[in-house]
């Protein structure tokens, strides 16, 4: 697929106290899309936020809400979500029954489509959804909390779902979710992936780091085709 890589930092490690300040900033400095973690306290420990207060977000223009729903039975909630502002909705195939029935309610709302996968999840659970889909979302964490490593596993996941993709004539995007920073997003990008969900990489500033979310997001672009580069000379794929 020849797309330009996407990064798309997750408010899961903003500040919380003022959400709608946090993606103006993050936006001012040059994200396009938003990925916006929603959490039930039941499909994941954690809990976030919902549709209401989702809808109290302002959303700049030209920005993409990207919307990842980690909740039970999400088919009960995109409408919500959809009025709420959500561009791209991915529900995971782990938390309902009905995930075809999801997905086509998805797009009949005017949303994108995606199915997300745990990192242990098999691909074949796409098997029969793949004319339903706008994107994949594979999680290279365990769902739930920010600042987690990189699954090393995945790596190979995304090559497979890349190939069966590419046996099918389907061209859509892969995302990838957790533990991506310099070195993991050159291999993610390698095996195939094409849009990068980046939360304490971007927001996170360590003692010294003199980089603000626009040098993060700068230095991500302009030197992934250098580290896909240096991964290919070092054979890390």
């Amino acid at each position: 697929m020849n797309l330009s890589p996407v990064i798309a930092p997750s408010i899961l490690s903003a500040d919380f106290g003022n959400v709608s300040r946090e993606i103006e900033r993050i936006h001012q400095a040059g994200a396009t899309w938003i990925h916006l973690d929603v959490m039930d306290g039941n499909f994941v420990p954690n809990i976030t936020f919902g549709a209401v207060a989702m809808e109290s977000f302002s959303k700049p223009e030209g920005c993409v809400f990207d919307t990842h729903l980690m909740v039970v039975n999400p088919e009960k909630h995109i409408p919500a979500f959809i009025k709420a502002g959500a561009d791209v909705i991915s529900i995971h195939a782990e938390a309902t029954e009905h995930l075809q029935y999801g997905l086509k309610m998805i797009r009949d709302h005017g949303a994108k489509a995606s199915v997300a996968l745990n990192p242990a999840t098999p691909l074949e659970a796409l098997d029969w959804v793949y004319p339903d889909l706008d994107m994949v979302l594979l999680m290279s964490v365990n769902p739930g909390w920010g600042g987690q490593s990189f699954i090393a596993p995945v790596f190979d996941k995304i090559s497979s779902l890349r190939q069966r993709l590419q046996d099918r004539g389907i061209d859509i995007p892969i995302q990838v979710d957790g533990g991506i920073n310099l070195k993991t997003i050159a291999r993610a990008s390698l095996a195939g992936t094409t849009h990068f969900v980046a939360g304490s990489a971007v927001f996170t500033v360590k003692a010294g780091d003199a980089l603000d979310e626009k040098d993060r997001l700068e230095t991500y672009r302009k030197n992934i085709n250098g580290l896909i580069e240096e991964a290919t000379r070092d054979q890390l794929v």
